[in-house]
């Protein structure tokens, strides 16, 4: 297959995709029958109130968790068939993830947070200073590389663990909950970066039960009980 066929087929795809979790014979259905599309270039948010799957889909489209049953590809391949040293090479050079707890290294400072991803990769040191300092400028924070994320405000903090997940330079970018522990104001600039980062093509996915950052999107899928709801049916959703 050419390179130009492969980027015309979907990013991610998924096609009846379910998710149960067991506990000795209670089973616990979390994902119910969920098809996606999401194409290169799209921003795309995903709505829902908590608890409707919407975190648990997002560890499968970030290879981080396993559908139950369904098809998932990303980028044209059956993710299923991948090796695990493929799916850890995926994760670290293909997809950047923003949590809502930011999950950065508390004894490492801002620098060696960010650079942690690119020492999976086979990058000179010189190269990687220039490319996590390239990153902490674009979010606006290269004045503080020496500090602690304990010495960071919580908009602070999650700036770096979006520095962290853009310095691999992925192709998509999947924010959980990106706003979560954020107070408005810093709400409002985290989700206008991940807005400019998508103007500069990078494929965004977006979950969130935060309904003022819906008009940021492309496209607006929404989730209710492990279910997508489109058009008319998102009316009902209530967050």
């Amino acid at each position: 297959m050419t390179s130009n066929s492969t980027s015309a087929l979907p990013l991610i795809l998924m096609e009846d995709i379910t998710r149960e979790f067991r506990q000795g014979s209670v089973v616990t259905p979390v994902l119910n029958g969920i098809d996606l599309t999401i194409n290169r270039g799209e921003f795309v948010v995903i709505f829902g109130p908590s608890g409707c799957g919407k975190s648990t889909l997002l560890a499968i489209m970030g290879l981080l968790d396993s559908p139950t049953s369904g098809l998932y590809c990303f980028s044209g391949g059956p993710v299923k068939d991948l090796k695990l040293s493929d799916r850890a090479r995926i994760r670290n050079q293909e997809i950047g993830f923003v949590f809502q707890n930011f999950n950065l290294i508390g004894d490492m400072s801002v620098f060696e947070n960010v650079e942690q991803p690119l020492s999976y990769m086979k990058i000179k040191p010189s190269q990687r200073k220039e490319r996590v300092m390239e990153v902490l400028g674009q979010v606006g924070i290269q004045d503080r590389v020496r500090y602690r994320p304990s010495q960071l405000s919580g908009g602070h903090q999650q700036m770096v663990s979006i520095a962290r997940a853009i310095v691999c330079h992925p192709t998509i970018l999947l924010a959980d909950e990106p706003t979560g522990n954020l107070d408005s104001a810093s709400g409002e600039v985290v989700m206008n970066l991940l807005k400019q980062l998508h103007a500069n093509g990078t494929t965004v996915c977006v979950v969130t039960h935060d309904s003022r950052f819906l008009h940021l999107a492309d496209r607006k899928v929404g989730m209710l009980d492990g279910k997508m709801l489109e058009g008319e049916e998102m009316m009902s959703i209530r967050l």
